[in-house]
């Protein structure tokens, strides 16, 4: 897994490296699996308060191996990532490597610098923020080689940027650069080093109460998911469990006393 992934955890923040810089970090069975099993090693992982998930070298990922779409062309037997067999949880190969960020419970963060094209793209779509620098190019490239999105990519990109403008893209399969992603909806911001901002960002996230950073995660996925009664009626039952509990008492107390909280693990909701 080492030699596709690479993670390491300091300070609460697993920092995830896609590791194939000679390839832009294309996306072959091996990549495939090792960012899912990454990203299913941290569902456990005591402690953790976010991520940073970005690529070696000078791009995010450039999309699937070239090898596969070489074999497309020439009609040989080649399996497309959401075609394959489903997981346990009914997830495609491709489906499981994003959806296992989208589904972490605490905040991902993916710095983007390069290409995010095609599975790429869907990929940092997984992240719940994406910080790309000025000169990031972004793109639905499936369309390009006579598919369609099959990363996950047909329920994550229309919440970001509006079916309208999720068809457009998916239809046209146009390259848009940091500005105008900003500007739509597919990124978050833009940095000159999106790594940086991230791990910045992370650590900000880091010294918040653990248990109302994740709640909030919830709640916003819940937003898309469930009627605004259901929203409503969870964030009042999630503001009952967590006001009072000793994490929450400890950040009202440290901001009132101007100092660095100190929260512990397993002591609120």
């Amino acid at each position: 897994m080492a030699d596709r992934v690479r993670c390491e955890i300091n300070d609460g923040v697993a920092d995830v490296r896609l590791s194939r810089p000679e390839k832009l970090n294309a996306l072959d069975d091996a990549m495939f699996t090792a960012i899912a099993e990454t990203g299913e090693s941290l569902h456990d992982t005591p402690g953790l308060r976010a991520v940073v998930l970005s690529g070696e070298g000078r791009s995010f990922c450039s999309g699937l191996d070239r090898t596969a779409f070489r074999a497309m062309a020439d009609g040989r037997n080649w399996r497309p990532t959401g075609a394959d067999a489903p997981s346990p949880e009914g997830l495609s190969r491709g489906q499981r490597a994003v959806w296992v960020w989208h589904t972490l419970a605490v905040p991902v963060i993916a710095a983007v610098r390069g290409h995010a094209l095609g599975g790429g793209l869907q990929l940092a779509l997984g992240a719940d923020i994406r910080i790309v620098a000025p000169d990031a190019v972004l793109s639905v490239l499936e369309i390009r080689w006579g598919l369609t999105p099959d990363m996950g990519g047909t329920q994550l990109l229309p919440r970001l940027v509006g079916p309208d403008v999720a068809a457009e893209l998916s239809w046209t399969g146009r390259s848009v650069g940091a500005e105008e992603a900003v500007r739509i909806g597919l990124a978050t911001r833009t940095a000159d080093d999106p790594y940086a901002a991230a791990h910045e960002m992370a650590a900000t996230i880091a010294g918040r109460n653990p248990a109302a950073i994740r709640t909030a995660k919830r709640l916003i996925e819940l937003s898309y998911t469930g009627t605004p009664e259901e929203g409503l009626a969870a964030e009042r039952a999630s503001l009952r469990a967590i006001m009072g509990s000793p994490n929450q008492r400890e950040a009202a107390a440290a901001a009132l006393e101007q100092r660095t909280p100190t929260f512990t693990d397993g002591a609120d909701a």
